[in-house]
Formats: structure tokens, sequence, C-alpha cells
């Protein structure tokens, strides 16, 4: 039996376990999981009982509303 997905992913978009979604957003398990409770991170995907992964879409989305944030803040000067 051989598995086939419905419909063909985006190139490039992939599921990335918390190893991945730490290295990629700098940010410790505790940090992204009580961002998560906060409605402030995408929540994750159930891979199985125990197992749970990110879409990359969902994490490079989040990356670029960071860099959105620090870009739209105005410079400051020290005196």
């Amino acid at each position: 039996m051989s598995l086939k997905p419905s419909t063909p992913a985006p190139e490039g978009r992939r599921l990335l376990r918390l190893k991945e979604v730490r290295h990629r957003v700098g940010l410790q398990r505790s940090a992204i999981y009580l961002k998560i409770k906060h409605g402030e991170f995408p929540a994750p995907v159930h891979l199985g009982a125990r197992a749970v992964a990110w879409p990359s879409d969902a994490i490079d989305a989040w990356i670029d509303s960071r860099i959105g944030i620090v870009a739209s803040q105005p410079v400051r000067r020290s005196p």
C-alpha cells in the first residue's frame, strides 16, 4: 500500500519538528509553548499520539511578521 498525497504540497513546504523550529526562530521550547498559549505563535499540528510539527509556511509567516514589527518601529537615537 502506498500513501499518496491528495493534493501536491507547495514547493518547499514541509513539516518542522520542534528542534528545527527552535533553531529557526531562536526561542526555547518553553517560550514557544507560552507564546502558543497566548496566541502569539502558530500552534503545531498533531502527527500522532506523541508527535507534533509545525507547517514551514506558518513559521515563515511568523518570522516575517516579527521582521515587519521591528522594521515599523522608529529608530531610537542616543542623545
